[in-house]
């Protein structure tokens, strides 16, 4: 039986040609992971967020919270994968991104373990919460963010599906030949593809150290992936044998909270 995770290939390239652009603002990679800054009345300096498409709602560092003066939420439990830590839901935020309003609504959560294993202070996440509010553009080869008020499919790009599920964005792709697979699209995820199953062959794997609450060692081997008619040779990929995300190199919210609905007190295990 096997599972592709909740990582997917980030794109050098733009899938879709956008005929007006409401929003554009900068960003960095950095760990392989997608650094942006949002501004907020009750900060004199920008705040460092994560862009991170694989968490279901956006969230501040606890640290971050207190730092700002803003009123914690109710006390909810928080699985991770190999634990259980208390956030707080919700608290209310007036933030914004290059002018454009972001949601109100995060979750407190302490990050200082994913701020240490990134080497810089993370002051919140931006989540699937804010892709399903916008047309959001990711530009990796000027490291561009655009927020689009319409789209034109252009005719030298490819165009893939998306699915807007409860537990995140998913998109189709192919490995090493096989079926269509759905996985889910995580821009908060360091490595390029992760795969869960219970099949792989530890002779047919190397090792590599991955970080998630903790650091931990997985088995990772190449694979040949295609996304519509775009084929990558070569792609790093990680094999878990397990449903839950165990295997990235540095965690995103997901680590924190798999399958957190805003709508439960107590978040719910990932399906």
């Amino acid at each position: 039986m096997k599972w592709w995770s909740i990582c997917a290939l980030a794109l050098s390239l733009s899938l879709v040609h956008g005929s007006e652009t409401a929003s554009e603002s900068s960003f960095r990679i950095k760990d392989g992971l997608i650094w942006i800054h949002v501004t907020t009345p009750r900060s004199p300096t920008p705040l460092n967020f994560l862009l991170d498409s694989g968490a279901n709602v956006s969230v501040i560092n606890l640290n971050t919270a207190r730092r700002l003066g803003v009123d914690l939420g109710a006390q909810v439990s928080v699985r991770g994968v190999k634990s259980t830590s208390a956030g707080y839901w919700p608290q209310r935020l007036s933030a914004s991104l290059a002018g454009v309003k972001l949601p109100q609504e995060y979750l407190a959560l302490d990050l200082q373990d994913l701020s240490r294993a990134c080497s810089s202070e993370i002051d919140g996440l931006l989540g699937t919460d804010f892709f399903r509010q916008h047309i959001v553009q990711i530009d990796f080869v000027s490291q561009k963010l655009r927020l689009l008020k319409t789209v034109e499919k252009s005719t030298n790009a490819e165009t893939l599906p998306l699915e807007l599920r409860r537990c995140g964005m998913r998109v189709p792709i192919r490995v090493d030949g096989g079926k269509p697979q759905w996985v889910r699209l995580d821009t908060g995820c360091a490595s390029s593809l992760q795969w869960v199953t219970s099949e792989v062959q530890p002779k047919n794997c190397a090792r590599q150290m991955a970080v998630g609450l903790s650091e931990i060692s997985i088995p990772s081997a190449r694979t040949t992936v295609q996304l519509g008619g775009i084929t990558f040779e070569s792609v790093p990929t990680g094999f878990i044998r397990r449903r839950f995300l165990l295997a990235k190199r540095v965690s995103s919210a997901t680590d924190y909270f798999p399958g957190f609905s805003p709508s439960r007190s107590m978040p719910r295990e990932a399906a």
